[in-house]
């Protein structure tokens, strides 16, 4: 990183960090309405790793190392210790993917946002070696599905979350429902899981095919992001166990189990698919590097229907 505080824009040498025939690739994105349960309950130390998380799991999903991030808060007064604590949690983030905060921007526009409340976007780029962008164009049906375990909702369907809280006439500040041990407003805050580290450590193998943040849209709409021609996966929901968020969430909201597929992670935050021959090899990798790694499925070959199907997901997902 060049360049000093105050200046009208950040610098990054691209040399410096080591690239020879680099491909920039660029993520922009949000926290969402999760961002009302930061303001009612008074926690902001979190959504800023929601901020930066939303951003470079969507660039390491292409292959890239993501090098610098930059941020946008926008509110209608200033409350200096709110900020204050939003951009601590915004480096945190930024020390978890390996990236650089090289600046931001803070802008109030009275009369635009209700009092206390505030909005966020993040911005980063990474860098792929040309070679290496992701997803390859050699995926196959037997190829295996990964699923690295989610810190539970990450920050994605929230204003159902939301509504299910006020139908239900829970307080944020009382017991979690599904965790005793923390109030409900701290555990539906749990940040955005960051799987920058682990997946450069498994794409650096040369043996990872595809992967797929899965965010908004669940598992069903973005796995069918890195597919081509008829090819699907064919998910077993028996595979791994539903967290306890996403089972109250079912119960509570009377959310049909295909419905809860389509909308949330349901405790599968990044997916990653490789040959037979190689995925024992990866799992260990992302093992020795923290993750929660489970074979949840497979590339299959098919002509119509569902790009995505999820066997057994009512009896494995009973609540």
């Amino acid at each position: 990183m060049a360049g000093s505080l105050g200046g009208f824009g950040g610098l990054f040498d691209l040399k410096a960090a080591g690239f020879t025939d680099p491909v920039l690739i660029a993520a922009t994105d949000g926290v969402g309405t999760k961002l009302k349960i930061a303001h009612e309950v008074g926690i902001h130390d979190t959504v800023g790793v929601d901020l930066v998380a939303m951003c470079v799991n969507d660039l390491v999903v292409q292959g890239a190392e993501p090098l610098f991030f930059l941020d946008y808060f926008a509110t209608g007064k200033l409350d200096t210790e709110a900020a204050a604590e939003v951009v601590k949690g915004i480096a945190k983030g930024c020390r978890q993917s390996g990236s650089a905060l090289i600046g931001g921007e803070t802008a109030e526009m009275p009369g635009m946002y209700a009092p206390g409340d505030y909005d966020l976007a993040g911005f980063s780029v990474g860098a792929a070696e040309r070679g290496r962008l992701l997803p390859s164009n050699d995926i196959e049906a037997h190829d295996v599905v990964l699923g690295l375990a989610s810190n539970g909702l990450h920050s994605n369907g929230f204003s159902l979350v939301r509504k299910v809280v006020e139908v239900e006439g829970l307080k944020f500040d009382a017991p979690a429902p599904f965790d005793a041990s923390r109030s409900l407003g701290e555990a539906l805050l749990e940040p955005t899981r960051i799987y920058v580290k682990s997946c450069l450590a498994a794409i650096k193998s040369g043996n990872v095919k595809a992967l797929a943040h899965i965010t908004g849209g669940g598992l069903i709409e973005n796995i069918p992001r890195v597919l081509a021609g008829n090819l699907s996966v064919d998910l077993y929901a028996k595979s791994w166990d539903l967290p306890p968020v996403f089972s109250w969430l079912a119960k509570a909201g009377g959310i049909a189990r295909p419905e809860m597929a389509r909308t949330f992670n349901c405790g599968i935050g990044m997916v990653l698919i490789a040959s037979p021959d190689h995925a024992a090899d990866i799992q260990a990798v992302l093992q020795e590097h923290g993750e929660t790694v489970t074979p949840i499925g497979e590339v299959v070959e098919r002509s119509e229907g569902e790009t995505v199907v999820v066997h057994d997901i009512e009896d494995a997902w009973k609540v």
